[in-house]
């Protein structure tokens, strides 16, 4: 499914709180004058007389070993053309955003005032200091070319003109796997080429690299066929002219056995597909309209292995599989350039990756479990997450082999491991929640619709695919501020409880609502009566099956959505009590914490239950728990009633379930302290690989601990989730922003599906 954006939705994207996608941290202690004193005078001193004494130590003592720049005059902005560096800024300050979420690498995006080569290659030169890499980004051809070579001369750092080279690797990557599916070999086959700018030359050349031969290749630019006999081309062209009479676009592809588009859109036909070779192969990478579109050319030809620039559509050639990793290795070897070698062997790690086995996550996130080498899966996806260990330590090696690596690795198994530490896994999680929810949206009713919240979060809710809303409450002033801010939700079903016309459907519900509750303090009269109330409502629809998940809580108490959730939706089976768990996302991945809303001082019993109800829930995001369960104590260092619980609990679960890692009871500062628990507590399961499940004695120690850590912390916080319910019931925390909605509501379909298949 294509993406939705709409353009409110950018802007106020781009503008909100923090302007910009980008920022500064500090990564040292800053809180005392002695750590000023260390950061800057006098302290400072010190690392810059050693870097005086001994230029590489630079890369010891500063950040410029992780610090690439993305630099652009704004010249060719995606698309856009010649808008200026200014408004090239986002797109710069996004490519850093990509360096730094894939590959772990700092980015300073540098917008230049420049469009004459030699001014621009002035100023790059004098950063050289500052970088460990540049990357140079959409700079208009021909100027590109000059810039990017002489400044591979001129320094001593990597330099890399992404949008020649990364649609060259990953295209050149994709083209050996069809070529190798349709069983031709490349020196053999027929090139047509469609454009003949930045990106196109490159592509040819590294073509050429693989064993294309130049003769076989016929490039057009908007003026035709590059012939020798033409008198308008730049050097760069000369090396792809034919020495033919000139030819059509329509004739030069009658017999070819690849296409190559790197123009505008439309300028292919199906009938030209059909005069192409046996097993033709067409990648058509003009963004975001390719030159044909993919129907129609499948249409034109079954036997067609086809890729585009496009994520709704199989074998989409995205330089994010690229320019992240390459960068990664070459920073890690302290490269002096990124060199023919190095990129062929990016290439070669693209083509063989493809070849494996996908991943589960990988899946999910693409919503197809059909994804295995072939002519609809000839590239790796961007999503998965083996392409930084994969790519990266490819061309960390090509580096070292042809000479231009300065810190080699010695140890290749640790820095593989290494590179999975980059990885993080909390922005995964998030995306496997969100994709997990789109391979099959549900129904979820919002008990407070009359929220601009709400609405805003079931708009971005339904544009992603995520879940089909059902809204509650006063039908005008729903459609009054679905005018009013401009939010498209036109279609969506609201429902008043309170209207006569739901009169016959809140009897039905009242009587339902009697025959769970008769004997329990309710008669027919306030059970008829309690339905108007939106949650009661709400979670009678999930209960009959006419919803499947149900949101509410953001302007209500607690105590208030939860009571109807448990007496009318109840506890799913062989369950004895219903928990609160919440999902803190942290630098350090994702920490999972319970009790946080329910249980205010469970027994040893309930202690049990709330833990393994925890570690059923973390197992649903492929994560296996690990699990500390929290105390003032360390292993019965206090023999209190408190502490004795907890390490009951402990022994328990560990009698009935082995197969858990789980350990207590243990102070929160000792679980996470590696080498602490190592010199003191070398038993502990959990003395290898710190806890991602933490466990708390009581409601208010698990309360506390989650608001701190959320708002002292910067951890972002998505919950509560109510563990134990017979079907999905999820209650908002005050203040939830649009973006924590939408979290929510990607859990409770999630969780909707699991429960659908059990």
């Amino acid at each position: 499914m294509a993406q939705l954006i709409r353009k409110e939705d950018a802007l106020e994207y781009h503008s909100k709180g923090r302007p910009g996608k980008i920022e500064v941290v500090p990564t040292k202690e800053t809180k005392t004058q002695r750590d000023l004193a260390l950061a800057y005078s006098p302290g400072v001193a010190d690392p810059c007389m050693e870097i005086f004494n001994n230029p590489d130590d630079v890369y010891k003592y500063t950040a410029k070993g992780n610090l690439v720049a993305v630099i652009s005059n704004g010249t060719a902005v995606l698309g856009l053309g010649d808008i200026g560096p200014e408004a090239g800024k986002p797109v710069m300050e996004g490519k850093g955003l990509l360096f730094k979420i894939y590959a772990d690498i700092d980015v300073f995006d540098i917008e230049l005032n420049v469009k004459d080569p030699e001014e621009f290659i002035k100023v790059v030169k004098a950063l050289e200091p500052t970088f460990g890499g540049i990357n140079l980004e959409d700079i208009k051809a021909p100027e590109c070319f000059e810039i990017e070579t002489r400044l591979k001369q001129e320094l001593n750092i990597p330099v890399m003109h992404d949008d020649q080279h990364g649609t060259a690797i990953i295209s050149g990557a994709a083209l050996l796997n069809a070529l190798d599916i349709v069983n031709k070999k490349i020196e053999e086959v027929k090139f047509v080429v469609s454009g003949a700018g930045a990106s196109a030359i490159s592509c040819c050349k590294i073509y050429l690299a693989l064993g294309a031969l130049v003769e076989h290749i016929f490039m057009f630019d908007s003026k035709g066929l590059i012939i020798k006999s033409r008198t308008d081309l730049d050097k760069y062209k000369q090396q792809f002219a034919q020495d033919v009479a000139t030819i059509t676009l329509e004739d030069a592809m009658k017999g070819a056995d690849v296409f190559i588009g790197l123009s505008k859109a439309d300028v292919v036909s199906q009938q030209m597909v059909k005069d192409m070779a046996a097993k033709p192969i067409v990648f058509a990478l003009a963004n975001p309209n390719p030159e044909i579109n993919y129907e129609s050319a499948i249409a034109a030809r079954p036997d067609l292995i086809m890729a585009t620039g496009r994520s709704d559509y199989p074998n989409q050639v995205n330089n994010v599989l690229g320019f992240p990793y390459i960068f990664r290795g070459a920073l890690d070897v302290r490269a002096s350039a990124i060199n023919e070698p190095m990129k062929l062997a990016a290439v070669a790690a693209l083509a063989a990756l493809a070849k494996k086995p996908v991943p589960d996550t990988v899946n999910v996130a693409y919503n197809d479990l059909t994804l295995e080498y072939g002519p609809n899966y000839i590239i790796p996806k961007p999503m998965d997450p083996r392409l930084l260990v994969t790519v990266s330590t490819a061309v960390a090696r090509a580096a070292m082999e042809s000479g231009v690596a300065r810190k080699p690795i010695t140890d290749w198994e640790t820095y593989e491991a290494e590179l999975y530490q980059r990885l993080g896994t909390d922005d995964m999680l998030l995306r496997y929640i969100n994709n997990k929810a789109k391979q099959n949206p549900k129904r979820v009713v919002f008990c407070e619709a009359e929220n601009i919240k709400i609405l805003k979060a079931a708009q971005i809710a339904k544009d992603e695919g995520i879940a089909i809303p059902i809204l509650l409450g006063n039908e005008e002033k729903i459609r009054c501020l679905i005018k009013e801010n401009n939010i498209h939700l036109d279609e969506v079903e609201i429902i008043d409880p309170k209207s006569d016309d739901e009169e016959y459907t809140r009897s039905i519900y009242g009587t339902h609502f009697f025959e769970k509750r008769q004997r329990k303090g309710v008669n027919l009269y306030e059970a008829k009566k309690i339905m108007r109330e939106r949650p009661y409502y709400g979670c009678m629809m999930v209960d009959r099956g006419e919803a499947d998940a149900m949101i509410s809580g953001l302007t209500r108490k607690y105590p208030d959505t939860i009571r109807p959730a448990l007496e009318i939706i109840g506890m799913q089976p062989g369950t004895s009590r219903v928990a609160g768990l919440y999902i803190m996302l942290t630098k350090k991945g994702p920490l999972f914490f319970a009790d946080t809303t329910l249980n205010f001082n469970p027994t040893e019993e309930e202690l049990v239950d709330i833990t393994l109800l925890t570690a059923r829930a973390v197992e649903h995001f492929n994560i296996k728990p690990r699990i500390a369960m929290l105390s003032y104590s360390n292993f019965g260092s206090t023999p209190s009633p408190e502490a004795n619980k907890v390490r009951n609990a402990v022994a328990s679960i560990k009698k009935t379930h082995p197969e858990l890692i789980i350990d207590g009871e243990i102070q929160a500062g000792v679980a996470f302290n590696k080498e602490l628990l190592k010199e003191n507590y070398p038993f502990s399961d959990l003395v290898n690989e710190g806890p991602n499940v933490l466990i708390f004695p009581n409601l208010a120690a698990g309360n506390i601990a989650y608001h701190l850590l959320q708002e002292v912390g910067g951890a972002e916080a998505i919950g509560p989730i109510l563990l134990g319910l017979r079907k999905p019931v999820y209650v908002l925390q005050l203040g939830s922003s649009v973006r924590q909605i939408v979290n929510i509501v990607a859990m409770a379909v999630m969780e909707a599906q699991t429960k659908e298949d059990k």
